[in-house]
């Protein structure tokens, strides 16, 4: 097994080599490795504390003090956790100028962590390292708003309109953000070498985006622990902690 690894290893730098333009596309199984979890893994935190849907948070008061609570209790599950081996590779990519951006289904901020610029990490389902208004969109930060939930147990307002104040992310129900996607399919369409990161790829519509690649005729590397449906046309497939992959490559 140890040889296999080796091997792919070998072959991912020799792709690497050879692309001018790399997307990496990242999801949970990165960031598992630095302590966050995921939330189909057997006894996730995530299976108590529910995500909310969209229409439920915004139609009810109850239901916004219910989230809020739950999000709170869930940051407390990886308060601390940092950008690993693996976030920080893709982060020399991009400042190689290797990398135009790295497109990714986590909200928990740590590409920007490991030092990406903002304006490189293309959030598909948003960021809950902050919050915004639902009416006005204005930026909220959390470090504001805990301390008034806690001493109060009220949900947040906007202190601009007074509009509901949800986590940043996208929930259930809620439209997908045009822009990033747009913009993550043209650098699918553009790029040479589309590698996939810790993604199950059954999280629609972003798990089109390798296939878009692909049929654009980039090469397909998918990097997960577990088989995925886009295997059988990927280029290369490591079935490996990406951590341990991507930090083995030359820095």
């Amino acid at each position: 097994m140890q040889d296999e690894t080796e091997d792919a290893i070998a072959a991912l730098h020799a792709l690497l080599d050879r692309a001018d333009s790399i997307i990496s596309f990242t999801g949970a199984g990165i960031s598992t490795e630095s302590g966050v979890p995921d939330f189909r893994t057997p006894g996730s935190p995530w299976m108590v504390n529910k995500p909310i849907p969209y229409d439920a948070f915004v139609q009810s008061r109850d239901v916004r003090i219910e989230a809020w609570r739950r999000k709170f209790t869930m940051d407390d599950h990886y308060r601390g956790a940092a950008p690993n081996s693996g976030h920080r590779a893709l982060a020399r990519l991009v400042a190689e100028g290797r990398s135009p951006a790295i497109v990714t289904q986590n909200i928990d901020g740590l590409h920007q962590a490991s030092g990406v610029p903002a304006d490189k990490v293309i959030e598909l389902h948003g960021n809950g390292t902050y919050a915004t208004c639902l009416t006005c969109g204005w930026r909220h930060e959390l470090d504001a708003i805990r301390p008034a939930f806690e001493a109060t147990g009220e949900p947040p307002a906007c202190m601009i309109c007074a509009g509901p104040v949800k986590s940043a992310t996208i929930s259930f129900g809620q439209a997908m953000p045009q822009e990033a996607m747009k913009r993550a399919q043209a650098l699918a369409l553009d790029c040479d070498l589309f590698l996939v990161v810790g993604s199950s790829l059954v999280v629609y519509p972003a798990a089109t985006l390798p296939v878009i690649a692909k049929r654009q005729g980039a090469k397909l590397v998918i990097l997960n622990r577990e088989p995925t449906e886009l295997d059988p046309i990927a280029d290369l497939v490591i079935r490996a902690e990406s951590g341990a992959v991507l930090g083995a490559l030359p820095g």
